[in-house]
């Protein structure tokens, strides 16, 4: 489990207006929270964060480091980013301060690995799900969980029930949820104009010897 540094400064006052002058300043607004610690407003780096968030897409761990001189460090999760659509910038970012000693609930990525011998027979492979939800102890977290697809015939699929997790890892979706399935490929409909009542279906005419040729 890879765990990023990040500095945070403490900030008195919120508002539309205090999180406009911090973003101009390149810092993102932002709050940290825990089960054992009080809410505290807080702005981190835009820049540093760029570089924290760079290439990752899945749980992303950070040492916080709140205030000047003699920092408070906290071990804490990115719980909620918020992004601008249009200009891809930092508007605000939640911060989950985890307690080593108590479950955490969280969506573990799947990692799909193999060739569905499906595929080869005209199948299609659908990917139905790209996380698990998982509740355990940080110390037991898995960084991803690995599905194999490769014996997936068309018709088969593979379950939650049917991924191994390690010991003390308790998997909170339901046991029937299809994670990855091989469908049969699909038909080729060929529109056929409709008959009127009555009417007797026209009978293809015979190419000419211009057509055959």
């Amino acid at each position: 489990m890879e765990v990023s540094q990040l500095k945070a400064s403490l900030r008195t006052a919120s508002g539309k207006g205090i999180a406009r002058r911090l973003r101009m300043s390149g810092m993102t607004p932002a709050v940290f929270y825990g089960p054992k610690s009080d809410p505290l407003l807080l702005a981190v780096s835009s820049l540093d964060l760029t570089k924290i968030l760079k290439g990752k897409e899945e749980n992303i761990f950070i040492n916080l480091q709140i205030g000047n001189g003699s920092p408070t460090e906290k071990f804490t999760i990115i719980k909620e980013l918020q992004i601008d659509p249009v200009s891809g910038r930092f508007l605000h970012i939640d911060f989950y301060e985890i307690d080593t000693e108590r479950a955490i609930t969280l969506d573990v990525p799947i990692h799909f690995k193999g060739h569905a011998i499906g595929v080869d027979n005209g199948g299609e492979l659908h990917h139905i799900k790209r996380d698990i939800k998982v509740s355990c102890l940080l110390s037991v977290l898995p960084d991803f969980v690995e599905v194999d697809v490769s014996g997936l015939n068309i018709g088969d699929s593979i379950k939650v029930a049917d991924v191994a997790l390690p010991e003390g890892v308790d998997v909170l979706d339901a046991p029937d949820t299809i994670i990855a399935s091989v469908a049969a490929p699909r038909a080729v409909v060929q529109e056929v104009a409709p008959v009127e009542e009555g009417q007797e279906p026209e009978a293809a005419e015979a190419p000419t010897e211009e057509e055959e040729s």
